[in-house]
């Protein structure tokens, strides 16, 4: 992915943003160490580090979310003090989290204009509402009605109205963190030319991502956190890949996604039919007549651009899409109806959804009930919950994971992106599944997450479990899939062998464009 951006700043261009001996601690836990970070005008400073490095911390203290313990913050060269986001907000800067603050029950048009309404006397103007929010969308390459509830779009979409809002504030300071993570290619493309015109226009970005490629298609500059301090802060050019990881980490780390000699086995699920019906009516199928075969011990890819049906298959092979979904499916030889997730589990298949913290975790429980909710009954036979056997087998499957938190008791929504998908991940390895769907589970996760997401993965394949893993990540996914079959409105347009592809290639099949058996 080449990045067509103007030249870097030079070593003279006027700092927009100077943070000086930032320090902040939760308690006895010192997440950040006298940090200093400092943003030009027309810079993309990426701010690199792992999950827990500190670098929301950072960013929620620019927002103006959280008071710093210690340490100043200057805006053009004038000291500044945030009390609370909307003070940061009139200073110019914008923060797009990676967590959406969208309302899911509000339209477009409320999302992107709320408290600037045009109207007058108390009365919207809805009509100038609509076409101002249709000015702010195109901007970020999106046609949509404004008056669709934000509840209705896929994450992609909102991910670009969460940027389009933040641009449309007028900010010359702005925080991108993980902007990219539900975008396709097109869309990540889209909103790098945008980021190529803010840089003209004498803004600062600071860009915070997990994924190498976009750090050096992006990078003027890079600063690595690592345990809440800064070890580099260099020019993108001085800054080679394996040193930024082993930075980053602590370790050097040799391929991110590690072969393993394939040893697929006899079929494990056989998919026979899925169809997955549209909502509302007139509206074509998601998924049509799809059918697969996954054996165990084998990785089977699965890609697609949005709107291709891949998630909607994976969550109608595990039941959850109701009476919307047909599907005809064989577990290990039998016949099975998936009606439920609750009829999946039993039959041996788990799902790592694409959304962790509204899909994949209960926020407000700690790490054990969330480590123990799909294996319920393993812990409490007869309708009574075994605590401590409970608190046992997640310790264990902790160690397995390198599950960092400060308690097995700690809420799960303190945690990190990456300890938060360890969890998700300790939550299905309890149910012990045949079969585990993966819908992109190395989303907004560290590359030391990564490796070791991608090693766990070999281990489970190795064990017999077959594996179906979808993910945004082409390259890693063609790295460690045995197979990978493509998918184009609906359905399954392509397939190849592990090793015998390219990102290209999937990227022309999920296109429509080639087919491939």
């Amino acid at each position: 992915m080449t990045f067509m951006g103007g030249s870097p700043p030079s070593a003279s261009s006027p700092s927009l943003l100077r943070m000086s001996r930032i320090a902040k601690s939760f308690g006895p836990n010192r997440v950040l160490r006298e940090v200093d970070f400092e943003l030009k005008a027309g810079e993309v400073h990426v701010l690199a580090g792992e999950n827990g490095a500190g670098k929301s911390t950072l960013i929620r203290i620019l927002g103006g979310a959280l008071a710093a313990d210690n340490g100043m913050i200057a805006i053009e060269g004038g000291p500044v003090r945030f009390r609370r986001p909307r003070d940061a907000a009139d200073r110019g800067i914008a923060v797009i989290h990676q967590e959406l603050s969208l309302v899911g029950s509000m339209s477009i048009a409320d999302n992107l204009l709320l408290g600037r309404e045009p109207g007058r006397l108390g009365w919207v103007d809805r009509a100038a509402r609509a076409a101002r929010a249709r000015g702010v969308l195109e901007r970020v390459g999106l046609r949509l009605d404004p008056d669709e509830p934000v509840s209705a779009l896929p994450i992609s979409s909102q991910q670009l109205v969460e940027i389009a809002k933040a641009l449309s504030l007028g900010a010359r300071i702005i925080v991108m963190d993980e902007p990219t993570s539900a975008l396709s290619e097109p869309e990540v493309r889209r909103l790098f030319a945008r980021i190529a015109d803010l840089k003209a226009q004498g803004c600062g970005i600071i860009y915070i991502t997990h994924r190498l490629e976009e750090i050096y298609a992006l990078a003027d500059r890079i600063t690595v956190l690592r345990d809440g301090r800064v070890v580099a802060s260099r020019p993108a050019g001085e800054l080679p890949v394996g040193e930024l990881v082993r930075l980053m980490v602590g370790r050097s780390i040799g391929d991110q996604a590690p072969r393993r000699a394939a040893a697929a086995g006899t079929v494990r699920l056989d998919l026979r039919r899925c169809r997955v019906r549209g909502e509302g009516a007139g509206r074509r199928p998601i998924v049509e007549d799809a059918a697969l075969q996954v054996r165990s011990g084998e990785i089977l890819g699965l890609v697609g651009l949005e709107g291709s049906g891949v998630s909607e298959l994976l969550w109608a092979m595990f039941g959850a899409l109701g009476k919307r979904a047909e599907v005809e499916m064989e577990i290990d030889g039998q016949t099975r109806r998936m009606s439920s997730p609750r009829a999946a589990i039993a039959a041996g298949i788990a799902l790592v959804t694409n959304d962790r913290r509204r899909s994949g975790l209960v926020l407000s429980m700690d790490v054990v009930e969330n480590a123990t909710l799909a294996a319920l009954p393993r812990f409490s036979p007869l309708g009574r919950l075994r605590r401590r056997e409970e608190i046992e087998h997640t310790a264990r499957t902790a160690g397995q994971l390198n599950l960092r938190c400060a308690s097995l008791r700690q809420r799960v929504a303190t945690l990190s992106g990456g300890n938060q998908q360890k969890v998700v991940l300790a939550k299905w390895m309890a149910t012990h599944p045949r079969v585990l769907l993966l819908d992109d589970p190395t989303r907004g996760v560290d590359v030391g997450a990564k490796h070791e997401i991608y090693l766990l993965m070999n281990e489970w394949s190795r064990q017999g479990c077959g594996i179906i893993l979808s993910s945004s990540e082409w390259p890693e996914l063609l790295q460690v899939s045995d197979r990978i079959m493509v998918m184009h409105r609906g359905r399954v347009a392509a397939s190849f062998r592990g090793g015998q592809a390219t990102a290209a290639d999937l990227l022309r099949a999920a296109m429509g464009h080639a087919i491939h058996e």
